[in-house]
């Protein structure tokens, strides 16, 4: 039914005023009922209309993409109404409603835009097609299933900060290696042996040729091998304050897009790989809560990147404990030499007790172990009121929960586990920059 057959009824009160009785009030209603039933049996079928779905190419989060419906009329009638193309509310639809006019035989383009508002694939509907009749009274209608799906890859917001470290990178590698004697894990050239010298390091056959005892000088290894280990068990989940969020009225300045830890784990992971396959490193990424989630061996530098990007799209967290000795044999599998292993995960005196402490203990035993995690920017607003008695208490929680975190700092600290935390915008930089660190240490 359509705003006209009310309208039609609605008229019917004028002969029922200027008649009064059952019987102009049955026969006004015995008509109009004829009416909208002419309607619907002269209106098309839209059975006669089909409708296809163009391929959707993947888009970065919060980027419009436009996703067209070709529609073909088979019948031998023209066709008037609606076309509605539904998607699930994530992925942003707008304008989805289409007037629909198409004479028998031709095909029209239908668009409509989408701003996806979530990571992940996001799934079409379905597709309605209202055909109205002749008089506009009634219309048939008919809902089918057109499917359509949009891969909506990570922002990669953290990519603002590459070219920064870039040039650090290359400052980091336009140093002269500090020589050494002894075995060292790369050659970098031969000198004149003096005393004090390791007579093991003697290269004869160059002091053969140049008539004098030369020894070889070695550097530090700098190309070496990275494992991200992303985790995606119920503390990936956690939500942090961000513009609208009831706990940050105010809004600290965390973008949309980082809605829960896992996204900004994601940001710093993907910073990181992309800095680390600049230079040389080889990087592979394992996303693990009971299983693995996500897998990326590490490739050329030149598609490391979209694999990760790939990979990581689909990742939602899922609401059980993280099985850490799974994980602490994957990275033995993975990272068979000595590696930098860096643990997305949470800070938390909990997730410690839940066995990752004895898997920290014994990786840093072996690889060069950094721990992430991203700090909830609610604490440190919420650790700073005093309006009232319930904020006072609200602060002393906010700073109890702080002092743990940095208490569990100091724990793996001194376990030889490098601990980097910050909130959700900052954790990527930081990251990259203890790597640099590292790498400047000459610990990689």
């Amino acid at each position: 039914m359509t705003g006209r057959a009310v309208l039609l009824v609605l008229a019917g009160l004028v002969l029922v005023v200027a008649w009064p009785g059952w019987t102009s009030f049955w026969l006004w209603a015995l008509l109009s009922a004829l009416l909208v039933a002419l309607d619907v049996v002269l209106a098309p079928s839209p059975r006669r209309v089909r409708v296809e779905r163009s391929p959707l190419p993947a888009v970065r989060l919060g980027e419009p993409r436009e996703t067209e419906l070709l529609v073909t009329n088979t019948g031998g009638r023209r066709v008037r109404g609606v076309l509605r193309d539904a998607w699930v509310p994530s992925a942003g639809a707008r304008s989805s409603r289409h007037r629909l006019d198409l004479p028998a035989g031709e095909r029209r383009r239908f668009t409509t835009v989408l701003v996806p508002n979530r990571r992940g694939d996001r799934l079409s509907d379905r597709v309605t097609l209202r055909c109205a009749g002749p008089l506009g009274l009634a219309a048939r209608q008919r809902s089918a299933p057109v499917p359509g799906r949009l891969r909506v890859l990570p922002p990669f917001a953290s990519r603002k900060h590459l070219p920064s470290r870039l040039a650090r990178l290359r400052e980091l590698d336009g140093r002269s290696s500090v020589q050494h004697r002894g075995q060292g894990t790369e050659f970098d050239s031969l000198r004149e042996y003096v005393d004090g010298d390791d007579v093991r390091s003697i290269d004869w056959r160059a002091s053969a040729r140049r008539q004098a005892v030369v020894v070889r000088t070695w550097r530090p290894e700098r190309d070496r091998r990275v494992l991200l280990v992303v985790d995606t068990s119920r503390t990936s989940a956690a939500r942090l304050a961000g513009p609208g969020d009831p706990r940050d009225p105010a809004g600290a300045g965390v973008p949309a897009a980082v809605a829960v830890r896992l996204d900004a784990q994601i940001e710093a992971a993907l910073l990181t790989a992309a800095l680390a396959a600049r230079a040389g490193d080889r990087v592979d990424l394992v996303a693990h809560d009971r299983r693995v989630r996500a897998r990326v061996r590490g490739g050329t530098r030149g598609d490391l990147l979209p694999s990760l990007v790939e990979a990581l799209a689909p990742l939602e967290p899922s609401l059980v404990e993280a099985d850490w000795d799974a994980v602490a044999t994957e990275v033995r599998t993975t990272a068979r030499q000595r590696s930098l292993v860096v643990l997305l995960t949470a800070l938390d005196s909990s997730v410690l007790d839940s066995g990752l402490l004895a898997v920290l203990e014994q990786l840093a035993t072996r690889h060069t172990v950094v721990l992430a995690a991203v700090d909830d920017p609610a604490l440190t607003r919420l650790a700073r009121g005093r309006s009232d008695a319930e904020a006072v208490y609200t602060a002393a929680a906010a700073e109890a929960a702080t002092a743990e975190r940095d208490r569990t700092a100091r724990l793996l600290a001194r376990l030889g586990v490098e601990v980097v935390h910050a909130d959700p915008e900052g954790l990527a930089p930081a990251l990259a920059d203890r790597y640099l660190a590292l790498k400047a240490a000459g610990r990689l």
